[in-house]
């Protein structure tokens, strides 16, 4: 028996288009395509760039002033569901920040690190406001706080620009003592 060198190529070169063309087709329009559709139709998505690899789901957003981070990851993670499947949900959300935005985080940036290491999330805020209150340049800034399981979201605005923190959190860990 003779192999044929040229037919057992060409049926190795169309076997594996077959399988990536198919397995690309699948990635685009069963899981990016849906996941593109649901977050497209959130209130206060302007653009979103979805990258889906084995352990994460990656958003790349545009965001208007105002969204609150903490639904629209609690919505896309309940409506899109079947397609994160295991995997994590990361936000990258772009910036549309000024100096003034830039400088009131650079000056809140202490008081919250220290307020997320000791695990006093509710005087992020406090700590917030009260940085407007002794800065009268800050005053026209929006600073708004939300918290869900994984992160804790700070949405700082001025007019049309915005500056988006995402902070994970470290969720309390019981230990084991030795007297228990």
């Amino acid at each position: 028996m003779k192999l044929r060198l040229v037919p057992i190529l060409l049926t190795s070169v169309l076997s594996a288009a077959l399988l990536f063309g198919g397995w690309f087709l699948y990635r685009q329009f069963a899981l990016q395509e849906p996941l593109q559709k649901i977050v497209s139709q959130y209130q206060g998505v302007k653009n979103s760039q979805i990258s889906i690899n084995r352990s994460e789901v990656t958003l790349k957003l545009d965001l208007q002033p105002g969204t609150k981070l903490r639904e629209l990851m609690q919505y896309v993670s309940a409506e899109g569901k079947s397609v994160i499947e295991g995997r994590t949900l990361k936000l990258d959300v772009e910036q549309h920040s000024n100096a003034l935005l830039d400088e009131y985080w650079d000056k809140a940036m202490f008081s919250v690190a220290e307020a997320m290491e000791s695990r006093k999330y509710t005087l992020i805020p406090s700590k917030l406001d009260m940085l407007k209150q002794q800065y009268s340049e800050y005053s026209d800034i929006v600073a708004t706080t939300e918290i869900d399981e994984k992160n804790v979201y700070v949405s700082l605005s001025s007019g049309e620009e915005s500056k988006v923190i995402i902070l994970p959190r470290q969720p309390a860990t019981m230990g084991v003592w030795n007297n228990a």
